[in-house]
């Protein structure tokens, strides 16, 4: 397949509504900017992207999307300093694993240039949505799904790969309590919880539901043969802090390679804080709460960076985490945060300017 891009063509909107919306008071991806980005995939290969209007997109009932689910995204955020300079954090580590994603999923790869080209391009047409209130960003959500009409269960041979702009308030508020989850599983060897396929998600909704009927906010995954292994939290990566090591599960079938939670290992490194990359017992970690060897837990993502964990619940008992003064989870969200919004140095080279 070529990946040589025609132009990418922009068409901007009459109006920006960009006066109605209430900046100092932003939820988390409800809000939407003016413009989107659309390519389409037919006759087997990906045609030149197009920035238009964000508008509704017309689909026939047969589309396979609705039918066999073969949906993957990304989660990505611009970030805008003091001289109102436009950054992207670590965004080929996105493009590659939306390609990890689409091969585990048979959808066509997206060449790195429409990836990149296209992302730019949308972000500097709506920079002045980036907001810059502490805590808030501009948060990016590529995606791919199948277009392609047809009942018989098979690939579409047609796909959309759309990007989408929502200026974003933090994703959580105040403290989390999560319950450490022992009859549903979240993925499974062989399965696709490495992917970021929107099935892996919905699946999460009716454990996280039964969990805040019980009042947590998250469930903390664990392994789908024994129950044995914490592996996620949520739709986060999970770290635990024992004594002064930070302690997160190894990448695999089930784990996402989550692009924060390898930034946190390297700067964790470079802080010269101990860190261990293995498997972790519920076990130990109950074990640990008890003895008071357990200091943090706190879950790594795009949408929250770090979300500290106040309490985790495991057979009707809580687990209360020590409140620190001076905790892991904070002062690595600092040195992430401070490489994303150009307050510091960038020893790692993670930060792109547009």
């Amino acid at each position: 397949m070529s990946t040589t891009m025609q132009k990418i063509s922009i068409e901007k909107v009459a109006k920006s509504k960009i006066d109605q919306v209430d900046f100092d008071n932003l939820a988390f991806g409800s809000v939407f900017t003016d413009h989107m980005l659309v390519c389409d995939y037919k006759n087997g290969a990906w045609e030149a992207p197009k920035v238009m209007p964000y508008q509704a997109i017309s689909l026939e009932p047969s589309a396979k999307i609705f039918h066999y689910g073969q949906s993957i995204f990304e989660g990505m955020k611009a970030y805008k300093d003091t001289d109102d300079k436009v950054w992207l954090f670590r965004p080929l580590d996105n493009h590659k694993r939306l390609n990890i994603s689409a091969k585990r999923m048979a959808i066509p790869e997206v060449p790195e240039e429409y990836f990149m080209e296209g992302l730019k391009a949308l972000v500097n047409l709506d920079k002045d949505w980036i907001p810059q209130k502490e805590g808030s960003s501009l948060y990016i959500r590529p995606f791919i799904f199948a277009s392609g009409k047809g009942f018989h269960a098979s690939p579409a041979n047609e796909y959309k790969f759309i990007i989408c702009l929502a200026p974003s308030g933090s994703y959580f508020s105040g403290k989390v309590k999560v319950l450490i989850e022992e009859t549903y599983s979240r993925s499974a060897n062989g399965g696709v919880g490495y992917a970021k396929a929107g099935g892996n998600y919905a699946g999460q909704f009716y454990p996280t539901q039964l969990a805040a009927e019980k009042g947590y906010s998250q469930v903390i995954w664990t392994d789908d043969n024994n129950h044995e292994f914490i592996e996620e939290a949520g739709a986060m990566n999970i770290f635990v802090r024992i004594n002064d090591t930070l302690i997160t599960g190894p990448t695999s079938d089930r784990i996402l390679d989550g692009i924060t939670r390898k930034s946190i290992l390297q700067i964790a490194e470079d802080e010269g804080i101990a860190t261990e990359v293995r498997k972790i017992t519920v076990s130990e970690v109950v074990e640990a709460a008890k003895n008071g060897s357990l200091k943090e837990m706190f879950g790594a993502g795009t949408a929250a960076v770090i979300s500290p964990i106040s309490t985790f619940g495991f057979r009707d008992v809580d687990y209360d985490l020590p409140e620190l003064t001076e905790s892991f989870a904070t002062r690595l969200k600092k040195r992430i945060t401070d490489i994303q919004f150009n307050r510091a140095e960038d020893p790692f080279g993670w930060r792109m300017g547009i």
